[in-house]
């Protein structure tokens, strides 16, 4: 077959890849299309981190936690900062898709240890977005009851088909459904605001740890309530498809892991403020619980914004995997046909067709607090490589300066001891 004709449709940072083959043929390179700008890519990760965790496992940490569980947020908050400072600085310098498994072979040299660490992403991701779609039973059984499968078959399917579609479109789709997530973090703050000072009547109660079974507890809560935080490293996945990546990247996670992480402090606060720990402890709806009882507020109205909360995030998960997927494949540390990008959607619609499949799988045959672990010992680990890399990049450097060793070191061991942590709990 004569390759020349497709050679000559392709820009120049995508020739390379016109030699790649699967099978017995030739793969066409179409490149992702550049079209999302600073506020996008913010919303993107603030819509992935809150549709991740805040409206479907507060219930759950707080189970673990007790009264305790702003501190539980607040040392998932600490952890995941380290590893934020080590993706934004590895963004700025290499924007690629399948970010994770480039820093890590940018760094080490090592192909296998490259494609390890993208397919524990890819899979922790579809875990994630199993998690979510689980917790989306919660919530959709207020408005009218379903047996599960359904749900989850449904909204898998209309997910995948959404994110095969075209990145715009999706986008324009989490971008709306952000908004209407920070309405529902609103109302639920508006909703208990006048419980607060009630916190102040008994502080050690809530912030002051006085056993180690307290401490267990926090340490539990918090590797659960790290799953919370787990969206802002999708961002850099979709490094092709925005504008100045070098800026909007490193400024766009920054933005999101900073907002995000105020409103889960306050909204934790809020819940063991205003709703009896006997209630809040293993809700399936948790944010819904809160309004329910702390306003005139149709609890209804609420399960649909967190139901839109619980969509957004799934659909950004998925969007994630087949990124990693495609830049893996374009990278050829998998088969070239995961690289295959639909010539009209500009998507790639094979690598998002296997992510729905998983997905589906995943939630269909596992427990949410199950899934909920598994993702974030897995992102840990990803997030360990991740920080040695930019330390190793950095002690290789010519000219650098304390901080910029002692941070990844940081964040390395952080990481680490919280995965050592969890196991001897």
């Amino acid at each position: 077959m004569d390759t020349t004709k497709y050679t000559r449709r392709i820009t120049p940072d995508t020739q390379r890849y016109t030699a790649a083959i699967f099978l017995h043929g030739p793969i066409m390179s179409i490149p992702l299309h550049r079209t999302l700008n600073l506020a996008q890519i913010t919303l993107y990760g603030i819509g992935s981190i809150l549709g991740a965790g805040i409206y479907v496992l507060l219930g759950e940490v707080a189970l673990v936690s007790g009264t305790l569980l702003p501190l539980a947020f607040l040392g998932a908050a600490l952890v995941v900062s380290f590893s934020a400072y080590s993706y934004r600085h590895l963004a700025r310098r290499f924007p690629q898709a399948a970010g994770e498994a480039v820093y890590v072979h940018e760094a080490f040299s090592s192909v296998p240890l490259s494609r390890l660490v993208g397919l524990t992403l890819v899979f922790s991701g579809m875990v994630s977005s199993a998690t979510i779609a689980r917790g989306f039973t919660g919530y959709f059984s207020i408005i009218y009851p379903l047996p599960d499968v359904l749900m989850i078959t449904v909204l898998v399917i209309g997910l995948t088909a959404l994110a095969i579609w075209g990145v715009r479109q999706a986008v324009a789709v989490a971008v709306a459904t952000t908004v209407a997530e920070l309405f529902g973090i609103g109302l639920v703050i508006w909703a208990s605001y006048d419980s607060l000072p009630t916190l102040m009547d008994n502080p050690r109660q809530y912030f002051v740890p006085d056993s180690l079974p307290a401490w267990a507890g926090i340490a539990t809560g918090a590797f659960i309530a790290f799953y919370a935080f787990i969206g802002f490293e999708d961002m850099v996945n979709m490094a092709e498809e925005v504008e100045n990546p070098e800026r909007n990247m490193f400024l766009g996670i920054l933005l999101a892991l900073i907002i995000t992480a105020s409103l889960y402090i306050v909204v934790s606060l809020c819940a063991v403020a205003a709703v009896p720990m006997n209630e809040l402890a293993g809700a399936k709806a948790p944010l819904a619980l809160i309004v329910e009882r702390n306003s005139a507020f149709p609890v209804t109205i609420m399960a649909l914004i967190s139901l839109v909360a619980v969509i957004n995030g799934a659909l950004l998960q998925i969007i994630m995997c087949a990124r990693v997927l495609y830049g893996m494949g374009k990278q050829h540390m998998l088969p070239g046909l995961f690289s295959r990008v639909h010539p009209r959607t500009r998507t790639p619609h094979i690598a998002t067709l296997l992510v729905g499949i998983c997905v589906m799988i995943f939630a269909l045959t596992l427990p949410l607090v199950t899934l909920a672990k598994i993702t974030s010992t897995a992102i840990l680990g990803v997030f360990s490589l991740v920080n040695a890399s930019l330390l190793r990049l950095n002690w290789r450097a010519p000219e650098k300066t304390v901080w910029q060793i002692v941070l990844p070191t940081t964040g390395t061991c952080i990481c680490i001891a919280f995965i050592v942590l969890q196991l001897l709990v």
